[in-house]
């Protein structure tokens, strides 16, 4: 039956293989929360001890079409890492500390090597984080990926205390809007920019990208960055966090607006990096769209009462994240508006 189903393009002892190495990357990530065996249908940890109410926080998502970046380049390791920070960050909206990841990775024929990488970058995150990686799963799908293709996804758990949790409800005017920089294109808008590099520009991933000393691989690949130690020590004294991912500023702001407030953001709040110019010219996009698909600088924007933005940016400067006071909050409807100045 094996060789019937490796005729069919599922290789059993390829996945023997991998499963094999990512052992071992797993078992690193272990904390004390942790619960179980090693290769278990399903994986436990505990809840941290010393909450009242505590409340988890769970969200699932993806690195997109990064991993064709990643695959042109040969190198696996930075998108696993980019799946756990922004996993991180979905949830560090909320207020919640990280707990548990489970990560899934799925490619037409399983290149033990390349799986290995990814999930080293996973684990990467996860003990950055002091989080366990608590499982995940593998699959050989090769009808449906093309050769030296993946997909790659993760889910995260985290718990934070229900009176601290934040949902945006504490938002109002005469609140400060506080940019944190990004950390190029973290995980969005890569279809666009891929198309813009590959086909438009007509470069390759070892090509000097435009405008800079790196190449394009260094340039598209930099790690989406996570924003626990610039944000964490203030969760507190912030009303609201806002990850600013697909949909941008506007897309992603809007959604811890109270109906009774709107967001100006001041568009000389900050500059663009070099990186979202080279792709707005050389793509011939509109402002308003580069708005809609790119972070253009911004990975997080913080709302924060006035009396509280020194100590933020404080924090955030002693953990090497720049920020920008880019805006405040005014009475309105519940959207966010952009103040050409």
């Amino acid at each position: 039956m094996s060789e019937r189903y490796a005729a069919a393009g599922v290789h059993l002892d390829s996945a023997e293989e991998a499963k094999r190495r990512i052992a071992q990357l797993v078992k690193g990530t272990r904390t004390p929360l942790a619960l179980g065996q090693l290769g278990a249908f399903g994986g436990m940890v505990r809840v941290p001890p010393g909450y009242q109410s505590p409340v988890l926080v769970m969200s699932t998502d993806g690195v997109g079409t990064k991993v064709l970046v990643a695959a042109r380049a040969g190198i696996h390791d930075t998108v696993g890492e980019d799946l756990v920070n922004h996993c991180v960050n979905d949830i560090l909206v909320h207020g919640a500390k990280p707990i548990a990841f489970l990560d899934y990775y799925a490619t037409g024929r399983l290149e033990p090597e390349v799986a290995a990488r990814v999930v080293e970058g996973i684990a990467r995150g996860c003990r950055a984080h002091a989080m366990t990686l608590a499982g995940g799963e593998t699959a050989q799908l090769p009808d449906l990926y093309q050769e030296g293709h993946y997909d790659l996804a993760g889910t995260i758990v985290g718990v934070v205390e229900e009176a601290l949790a934040l949902h945006g409800e504490r938002v109002e005017p005469g609140d400060v809007l506080i940019g944190y920089a990004s950390n190029g294109l973290h995980t969005n808008g890569y279809t666009l920019a891929r198309k813009i590099v590959f086909d438009g520009l007509k470069l390759d991933v070892g090509d000097r990208f435009p405008d800079s000393d790196r190449t394009v691989a260094q340039v598209l690949l930099d790690v989406h960055r996570s924003y626990a130690a610039a944000i964490g020590p203030v969760l507190g004294k912030v009303h609201a966090l806002a990850h600013i991912t697909g949909g941008g500023i506007e897309g992603n702001l809007v959604r811890v607006l109270p109906a009774g407030c709107d967001a100006v953001v001041d568009t000389r709040g900050w500059q663009w990096p070099q990186l979202f110019r080279v792709l707005m010219q050389a793509g011939k996009v509109s402002k308003d769209e580069m708005r809609r698909v790119f972070n253009l600088g911004v990975g997080m924007v913080a709302v924060a009462p006035r009396d509280q933005v020194m100590d933020a940016v404080r924090v955030a400067k002693d953990a090497g994240v720049a920020t920008w006071v880019i805006g405040e909050v005014v009475p309105g409807k519940g959207r966010v508006r952009f103040a050409e100045r």
